[in-house]
């Protein structure tokens, strides 16, 4: 009940991280099922249907489910900690944004159960997802609108937090690089994500009351649709990855054991790149027909977006020269990260040029250029925080020789699985294909791929031994094990309840650092010890999702009810927990001076 009724970010933290790695888990057997089929020529393990569906709900869950909450988990765990906060700016609404993604992501993959799977592909392109013999999109539209509508309340939660609860004397241009990657990503959110919600309301009328958005022969246009995924498709890519970007950042600096090499030129690569990210997103349709000018005008502002993330690996390479650096599990993934991202990047300017995207669309040369930007960017720096965070979040320290192994053998699977991949799209292996001709020469590649493809398995379950072998042992992390530079690392491992006892006073980029640098053993504080207020615990955010999914439920089986009783039913239950919420007074509770004291004689 604890668990269900938290409004703690630090818990909320770990449920959007396990949660994650659950989907993460969901998504990784998809794709190892597509690998297999694909290993060998003339395969017929998953044909067809089948095949649709697992493309389809790989890309949907690693997009939607794994990769966003895994980044959100991070984002609830430590923003708060980072910027010297005693939690988010709106603890309920952060609860209810978790339980909503994962209702959402639960009627996703409940499609599965019912045998209706969503097949026309994680994009979803129109006309394909309107037909009436794709029953299974229904699920995809409900689930991720259900979905969505979590990490868009939990983005606007994050940007008021960071504006609102920084620590006295945290101004923008000292918080942390992390800090300001989750700042940025917030305000892509915010602004993302409507384009999204837009078409997929759209898409429900479509598909549910007969609508005509997406339809050309009742006057609709399917390109509407391309032009509304995007839009949102493609901050989504930069909402994935500059969070990975600041977790890096941190890495790079506490094991270099220097300060980030042009911290003020990160923040601003970051918010150009979050910028830039809303003026690109018709590189992924120079093939649909929109003439020269427009896709010239989007091939410069695609390759203009190389320039702050070259700003980026070059300060990351500078922060590691000269530095003293250790390569411990977290720093490992950190410093293959920037090498790998690289390789992706450079082939997103291949894509950036139309006339070669003629070539390169929808063929296998573009799941390896957006493969090696996702699992060589974001997966790897979510690896990273991982073991760099780890004794933060739960106390414990996961074990290093493992964490090595796990490194070296999804290092090289990835590498393996991916690298092939350009060569097999460059001779003319289109996307979405379950099997092909042996006497193509795609053979070698494909059975190269699937290897480092179990590869990768192999070493994601090394990684989850490591978890569980340490969920076994005894808190025993120090407050600081890394030497770090930044707030969170002031405070016990795992963090109390209230996080800091006393509200800190940053004196300057990396605080910690700089309290270490001046020779005095702990930060200094704006305030006496006093009471600390903390919010109520609700079983609300639970219940108001639970009553949201039976109305989606009932939306997609509307058609085949002959009426929308379920619906109302489920939206009945929402709108009464939203009275209750409304109503009910809820002042919080108090931590004593004494009961302080008590928690700390017990750590």
């Amino acid at each position: 009940m604890d668990w269900l009724t938290t409004v703690d970010h630090k818990k909320i933290g770990k449920l959007y991280y396990f949660a994650g790695g659950f989907f993460f888990l969901l998504g990784g057997l998809e794709a190892l099922l597509i690998r297999l089929q694909l290993m060998f020529p003339g395969s017929t393990l998953f044909i067809g249907k089948t095949f649709n569906e697992l493309t389809t709900m790989h890309g949907t869950t690693m997009i939607f489910l794994a990769a966003m909450p895994l980044i959100f988990g991070f984002m609830n765990a430590l923003v708060p900690l980072q910027i010297g906060a005693r939690d988010v700016a709106y603890p309920f609404v952060n609860s209810l944004g978790f339980w909503l993604f994962f209702f959402g992501g639960i009627l996703l993959n409940v499609s599965w159960l019912v045998g209706e799977v969503p097949d026309a592909g994680w994009t979803a392109y129109a006309p394909l997802s309107t037909g009436p013999d794709h029953f299974g999109m229904n699920f995809y539209v409900l689930g991720l609108q259900v979905a969505g509508l979590g990490t868009l309340i939990g983005g606007i939660n994050f940007l008021v937090t960071i504006i609102n609860m920084r620590a006295p004397g945290m101004t923008y241009m000292r918080m942390p690089l992390f800090t300001w990657s989750a700042f940025i990503t917030s305000a892509l959110i915010l602004f993302a994500f409507p384009a999204i919600t837009v078409g997929l309301v759209e898409l429900m009328f479509d598909r549910l009351f007969d609508g005509a958005f997406f339809n050309p022969a009742k006057g609709g246009n399917a390109v509407l649709w391309e032009h509304l995924f995007w839009i949102f498709g493609h901050p989504e890519v930069y909402i994935l990855i500059l969070p990975a970007f600041g977790i890096i950042s941190e890495i790079v600096s506490t094991f270099s054991s220097k300060r980030l090499f042009g911290y003020s030129s990160m923040v601003f690569a970051t918010v150009l790149i979050g910028f830039l990210g809303f003026m690109v997103w018709v590189h992924h349709m120079f093939t649909v027909g929109m003439g020269p000018v427009a896709n010239s005008i989007f091939a410069i502002a695609t390759m203009a977006i190389a320039i702050p993330t070259g700003v980026k690996i070059f300060n990351w390479l500078f922060t590691l020269w000269g530095g003293h650096i250790r390569f411990t599990a977290a720093n490992l993934w950190a410093t293959a990260f920037i090498p790998t991202f690289v390789m992706g990047g450079t082939t997103g300017v291949m894509l950036a040029v139309p006339a070669a995207d003629f070539q390169y669309h929808d063929s296998y040369f573009v799941i390896a250029h957006f493969h090696y930007v996702l699992v060589g960017g974001l997966i790897m720096g979510i690896f990273a925080g991982s073991y760099y965070w780890w004794p933060k979040m739960f106390g414990k320290m996961l074990n290093e020789t493992m964490g090595k192994v796990h490194f070296w053998t999804f290092f090289i699977g990835f590498h393996l699985t991916f690298f092939p991949q350009h060569f097999l799209g460059l001779m003319g292996m289109p996307r979405r294909v379950f099997t092909y001709d042996g006497d193509l020469g795609l053979n070698e590649g494909n059975l190269i791929s699937t290897i480092g493809a179990m590869l990768m398995g192999v070493g994601v379950i090394i990684f989850m031994i490591n978890i569980f072998m340490t969920a076994a042992k005894k808190a025993n992390a120090p407050a600081d094990p890394w030497d770090g530079r930044t707030l969170e690392w002031t405070i016990p491992s795992p963090a109390p309840e209230y996080n800091f006892k006393q509200t800190p006073l940053v004196r300057g980029l990396d605080p910690l650092w700089k309290e270490k640098m001046a020779g005095n053993k702990e930060m200094t504080y704006t305030e006496p010890v006093g009471p600390i207020h903390m919010p109520s615990p609700s079983i609300l955010p639970f219940v108001m999702s639970i009553g949201l999914t039976i109305a989606a439920f009932g939306f997609i089986y509307a058609g085949k009810m002959g009426n929308h009783y379920l619906s109302f039913a489920g939206i009945g239950v929402t709108l009464v927990c939203m009275f209750l919420r409304s109503v009910y007074d809820d002042h919080g509770w108090h931590i004593e001076v004494e009961e302080l004291e008590d928690k700390e004689d017990k750590a």
